[in-house]
């Protein structure tokens, strides 16, 4: 195997993402369903496309070279030569013939321009529009526009994963349940990455020094293993993996050193993933697990707009650029243009299957983000001005209405007509005065008309009746 061809399988490995092949959320669980076909093509079609493309013109050329051949002996004889052989054009026909095409030097030049064009724009996961003139200057697309405003990540969606945080949770084979428990989380501000060194990364246990042993690292509760982790800078820079090799190994010596976790639990650091990659057959359930938690929250990425454009487009741009040279046409000594066009006509048939296979998996992500949400459940806040006073008895008499407008507004007045609106808890004043409007829900009953109900507290039949009384409710909403 050549050296350009075994630089773009591990490219397009590394694009296509098969060092995560173990994740199994998410958009990977959408890769690894296209995997078998793309891993498929990287083995076993790549090689005979690109040499089947080359080899067509191979023939062709040979057919082309053939028919010269015959005219110029022809010519040779209608000018008397004896021997046409002999003749100067014979002979240079003849020569290029005998030399025929460079098939393995020519398959490495299309696996050097795939590998070059692919690797310009990849940048740490993710495809980055760098619209490039030639290696190392850039062209910013522009169409007489006053002021043209740019950015590395223009025809991008910027999708950051790295502040949804969730517990995890998996089942053993015997059904017992395993959480992971997130104790503390440092988050950067404002948006920011963090700055280089200074990454936050998953750390087994509590970190507290009082407790220290078994029980900042994990503990059994209600017959369920719960693990803790924080999510904060490393003192010692270590990466993510390192990490968690060291919780595995960790969490394996405590539960092999305890005989009753060891009892219930030996199948989480004993019983390999099945599933996983025979390499790394020696993988259990805890390391598969543990791989997933960390990567889910410590993944940002770029979703393209339109990715396959974009490709298409750069393509021809850098085939113009750096594969068909204008100069070198004109040299007597550089390859006919015919040879030209077949690298060309290889190139672009391999790339536009890539550029597809890619394409496909970033339209789906495209569309997992535009999606509309479904709304799950839906409630409304209203002020007490606003409510039909058929209604006033039902939300008098609902304990968990009263029990938060006591915990938002303070003490609510339920005395008689001389009675001042609601006091907070420990103020000397009032929140309401008699001048903001008393409701009286019930004669024992006088709040602010702006205190606020919330649906949330009474049934879907007043949740109902409640918006029918709006003629405008779309209107109404302020909030």
């Amino acid at each position: 195997m050549s050296q350009n061809l075994e630089k773009l399988r591990n490219l397009l490995a590394e694009l296509f993402q098969f060092d995560q092949a173990d994740l199994d959320f998410g958009i990977y669980r959408i890769m690894n369903a296209k995997r078998a076909e793309i891993t498929r093509f990287l083995e076993k079609d790549l090689l005979p496309e690109v040499r089947n493309a080359l080899s067509a013109y191979e023939e062709e050329n040979r057919a082309v070279l053939q028919e010269e051949l015959k005219k110029a002996e022809e010519q040779a004889r209608a000018l008397g030569f004896g021997d046409p052989t002999q003749a100067p054009k014979v002979k240079e026909v003849q020569a290029r013939y005998n030399a025929g095409f460079d098939i393995e030097a020519a398959e490495n030049d299309v696996y050097s321009h795939l590998y070059n064009f692919f690797r310009r724009y990849y940048s740490e996961g993710d495809f980055i529009s760098q619209r490039r003139y030639k290696e190392g200057v850039y062209a910013i697309p522009y169409e007489g526009e006053e002021v043209k405003l740019y950015w590395a990540n223009y025809d991008q969606y910027y999708i950051k994963t790295g502040e949804y945080f969730r517990d995890y949770t998996f089942k053993l084979p015997s059904g017992k349940r395993v959480h992971f428990k997130l104790v503390e989380a440092d988050t950067e501000k404002d948006n920011n990455r963090a700055p280089a060194g200074n990454e936050r990364r998953f750390i087994l246990g509590r970190g507290d020094r009082e407790t220290g042993g078994q029980a900042d690292v994990c503990e059994e509760i209600n017959g369920e293993l719960v693990i803790y982790f924080r999510y904060v800078p490393d003192p010692q820079k270590r990466k993510q993996a390192e990490l968690n090799m060291e919780a595995v190994e960790r969490i394996r010596s405590l539960i092999t050193k305890s005989p009753s976790l060891q009892a219930v639990w030996s199948p989480l650091i004993e019983k390999p993933q099945p599933e996983k990659k025979e390499e790394d057959s020696d993988r259990t359930l805890l390391e598969k697990h543990l791989t997933d938690y960390t990567a889910r929250n410590t993944f940002d990425y770029f979703i393209h707009k339109d990715l396959g454009g974009f490709l298409r487009r750069e393509l021809d741009f850098y085939i113009k650029n750096e594969v068909m040279h204008l100069d070198d046409i004109e040299s007597e000594s550089a390859p006919r243009v015919e040879q030209y066009l077949a690298k060309i006509k290889a190139i672009r048939r391999i790339a536009h299957k890539i550029i597809d296979f890619l394409a496909q998996i970033e339209n789906f992500q495209k569309k997992l983000w535009l999606k509309k949400k479904f709304v799950v459940e839906t409630h409304y806040c209203v002020t007490l001005d606003r409510v039909p006073e058929e209604l006033y008895p039902e939300i008098a008499a609902n304990d968990a209405q009263r029990e938060e407008w006591v915990r938002l507004y303070g003490d609510i007045g339920t005395g008689g007509e001389g009675d001042k609106a609601t006091k907070r808890q420990g103020d000397t004043g009032t929140l309401f005065s008699e001048d903001d409007g008393l409701i009286t829900l019930s004669p024992g009953l006088r709040v602010s008309k702006s205190c606020m109900i919330d649906t949330r507290h009474f049934s879907e039949d007043f949740k109902l009746r409640l918006l029918a009384s709006f003629d405008d409710l779309d209107e109404q909403c302020d909030g």
